[in-house]
């Protein structure tokens, strides 16, 4: 072997090919150890013929990649391109291996969004090893080979060659074995978004130049014909005051409140509030969910939109409320672009910010300066608050909890979940739960103190919900189709004061017989609206959850 890595001195054509012959099978088959490992659970691959379509998937990939990199075989991308690949290779396949994510346009998504401090939250010591192991030794050999040029004519030749060559390999092996290929294909989509690191490139493709339905990057109005309604009943010197809680991976079935056994709830439980059981998110991560639940679409519309538009906080605005976003965690996705914003994640307030992380709770001491800054004449009409959270993100979920809202014990406080048992894990995440319930009961009481001057509600709904190793899963941002219930699944409550049902006619005991009401982030533009009087062609009153609770 050594002999023949040296021989690659000798020309350059004979170099270059090489370099991407070995590059491509590399990729394929030690890339890919969490594929593999999926392939070998399956229960309609077994034995001999688990070993033959493994070793023929193996080859499929080799032949793309070798395809792929035999068209950039050229001085100055040939190295640059095998690196990076080599590293994209060895990050995804620590995350799907530890946390059997899949790596796919929304996840990608996701990824762009991550700021600076949920990106230090990730790096362990064996993410450095699973990348190591993967491109380590390749990246050492790689840049140790000499490059001689060939004129350009020539090198062409070579690598147009060398890609019809691996591209007749890839038909010839997808041909052999397209009824196992198709049909586990078929059966387990999820596995196409394993092959690494093809996956990745795709995902970005996908991002930028592949879309068949182009969206316009020019932000269209919305409900221009906003405006309020009048309510007989309302005193002039009471305009509403709503809050809008933006929850942050909140499974729904970890909620007491919902049945299950742990008291995750124990302040809320105190109070008149009403959690809805049965309700489904618009994605698996924040980049999906946010701006789709902020839309009048829905989730099937809103992922074949061909425009992007403004949300139902720019209505709310139009309509004459004074609207404020608060967040204390990576962004608003550029929902609240058009808005008054204030990010409390970086701020430095003693008992509230510690280790570079304020808790949630800091929202609650920014809010009475934050509203402050408002027009003064469109708080005369009312106001919204959305409060976006830090809640329950993982997988440092130890981190979300100060020491004294830690019921659960002993619990996980790794970056990396796979050192911890499930119970350990379960404790960290629950734990979680317990300071949402605490930050939620104290914004209650903030809005209890307003009721002088505001008839007060607070609407809690979270982005989307949680794998903690079920079947083996965790984090979330499966594509949606194949994600586990409970990524998908998740909490939602209501408090309304007695002066906001007075306001908006809507009755709390009415809700609560609603509660298990299947429903989903596809009422949420609608319901606000509704709740808060504000009429519009874009309104549904069927996707209203407060139309059948509402005095007429």
């Amino acid at each position: 072997m050594r002999r023949l890595f040296l021989d690659t001195q000798t020309s350059s054509a004979t170099s270059s090919t090489l370099v991407v012959l070995l590059s491509g099978v590399w990729l394929a088959v030690f890339g890919n150890l969490a594929l593999w490992h999926s392939l070998m659970q399956l229960p309609e691959l077994t034995g001999w013929r688990s070993g033959v379509f493994g070793g023929a998937l193996a080859l499929i990939i080799a032949g793309v990649m070798t395809g792929l990199l035999s068209l950039l075989a050229w001085r100055w991308t040939l190295k640059p391109v095998i690196s990076a690949m080599l590293l994209c290779a060895g990050v995804a396949s620590h995350f799907m291996w530890r946390y059997a994510i899949v790596v796919d346009t929304p996840m990608m998504v996701n990824m762009m969004h991550t700021d600076s401090r949920e990106a230090l939250e990730q790096l362990s010591p064996q993410l450095v090893l699973s990348v190591a192991g993967v491109a380590a030794w390749p990246l050492w050999w790689l840049w140790r080979q000499p490059w001689q040029p060939l004129p350009w004519k020539q090198q062409i030749g070579r690598n147009l060659t060398l890609c019809a060559a691996a591209l007749v390999v890839t038909f010839t092996t997808a041909f052999a074995v397209f009824p196992d290929l198709a049909s586990v294909m078929r059966n387990h989509p999820e596995l196409r978004y394993k092959i690494n690191p093809l996956n990745t490139l795709y995902a970005l493709l996908d991002m930028t130049v592949i879309p068949p339905e182009q969206r316009s990057a020019t932000v269209r109005p919305l409900a221009q014909d906003a405006h309020r309604a009048a309510r007989a009943d309302s005193p002039a010197s009471r305009p509403p005051l709503l809050v809008l809680v933006l929850g942050e991976t909140a499974r729904s079935n970890n909620f007491s409140l919902n049945g299950y056994a742990r008291a995750t709830n124990p302040l809320l439980s105190l109070e008149n509030v009403v959690s809805f059981r049965h309700v489904t998110s618009c994605g698996t991560s924040t980049a999906e969910s946010l701006p789709c639940m902020l839309s009048p679409l829905g989730r099937e519309a809103f992922n074949s939109r061909q425009h992007e538009s403004e949300n139902l906080l720019d209505v709310l605005q139009r309509s004459g409320y004074a609207v404020l976003w608060m967040d204390n965690q990576s962004g608003c996705k550029g929902l609240c672009d058009r808005i008054p914003h204030v990010n409390t994640s970086d701020l430095k307030l003693a008992g509230e910010c510690e280790d570079g992380e304020c808790r949630d709770t800091v929202m609650l001491a920014r809010i009475d300066a934050e509203l402050l800054k408002l027009p003064p004449e469109q708080r005369a009409h009312g106001v919204v608050v959305v409060m976006h959270q830090m809640g329950s993100h993982g997988p440092a979920y130890h981190k979300r909890t100060p020491k004294a809202f830690k019921p659960f014990q002993p619990e996980c406080q790794e970056n990396a979940l796979s050192p911890c048992d499930r119970q350990q894990l379960l404790n960290a995440y629950d734990n979680t739960l317990v300071f949402t319930d605490y930050f939620l009961s104290r914004l209650i009481g903030w809005l209890k103190s307003q009721e002088k001057h505001n008839a007060t509600a607070m609407l809690y709904v979270s982005d989307h919900g949680e794998s903690l190793g079920e079947n083996n899963l965790y984090l979330h941002g499966l594509p949606f189709r194949m994600a586990p219930e409970v990524q998908k699944q998740v909490a939602m409550i209501s408090w309304l004061s007695a002066s906001f049902e007075r306001w908006s006619g809507v009755s709390s005991e009415c809700l609560r017989q609603q509660r298990d009401r299947p429903l989903s982030h596809d009422n949420l533009f609608h319901s606000v609206l509704g709740i808060m009087s504000v009429q519009t062609r874009e309104y549904l009153a069927e996707r209203d959850v407060f139309l059948a609770c509402q005095a007429r």
